[in-house]
């Protein structure tokens, strides 16, 4: 699906998709934004995987020391940029998520919110590894999902998106069980918090998980501290 926000779903396009959001789905925007800041330490170096336009890495510069926001998306990225200005705490850089330029133990944090999980269609396991290698011991990582309560919310959004002529016709025919597909080829899903448990077993990590708003699930992982 990341082909799909380099292909059809960028930049002001993406932009737009926010501004037609009812005022539930702004409400379940910005607790996610608030959780993760709560989270931040002013000294933190933060990478938002799947930043889009910026929309939350620009919010995260006015607490973090540093945030770095990629994504596939060139013109998302340039609408990024234009959007934060001089802002040195802020950079946008195109790259993919599992094939990060960063070195080992780069950030203190790494956030990946709005169901990027799914947006990304790749290999999560993948996708967790990356996070974990350019993430420092000791650091977290945040993934987030939607909440399963929040479907009826988050299918009139995609609706109102699709109604904008910003998605494809939604196919109601295989939309179900928290999939929303579109007949141009748009899918997404969830992540259930024992999908998530499950990827941090298969990998020997401890993960919290958070319910949010009633509306989005959060996946915290520590980093584990090297072993003396």
């Amino acid at each position: 699906m990341e082909g799909y926000y380099v292909e059809k779903l960028f930049g002001a396009r993406l932009r737009r998709c926010y501004e037609i959001a009812s005022p539930r789905v702004k409400q379940y925007l910005e607790a996610e934004i608030q959780f993760v800041i709560q989270k931040l330490e002013r000294t933190d170096s933060v990478l938002e995987l799947g930043c889009g336009y910026g929309r939350v890495a620009i919010r995260l510069a006015g607490v973090a020391k540093r945030v770095v926001g990629i994504d596939t998306a060139t013109e998302s990225l340039e609408l990024g940029r234009q959007l934060s200005g001089s802002d040195p705490e802020c950079e946008f850089m195109e790259m993919d998520a599992l094939e990060l330029a960063f070195d080992d133990a780069e950030f203190d944090k790494v956030v990946c919110v709005q169901n990027g999980i799914c947006a990304f269609g790749t290999d999560r396991e993948l996708l967790l590894r990356q996070a974990l290698r350019v993430t420092r011991p000791g650091g977290h990582i945040y993934f987030s999902t939607y909440s399963e309560g929040f479907r009826v919310d988050r299918l009139q959004w995609f609706e109102a998106q699709a109604a904008a002529g910003l998605l494809g016709e939604i196919d109601y025919t295989k939309t179900g069980n928290d999939e929303i597909v579109c007949k141009d080829g748009f899918r997404t899903g969830i992540v259930s918090p024992q999908e998530f448990r499950s990827l941090g077993l298969d990998l020997a990590l401890d993960t919290k998980i958070t319910e949010v708003d009633g509306s989005s699930v959060f996946c915290e992982i520590t980093v584990p501290e090297l072993a003396d």
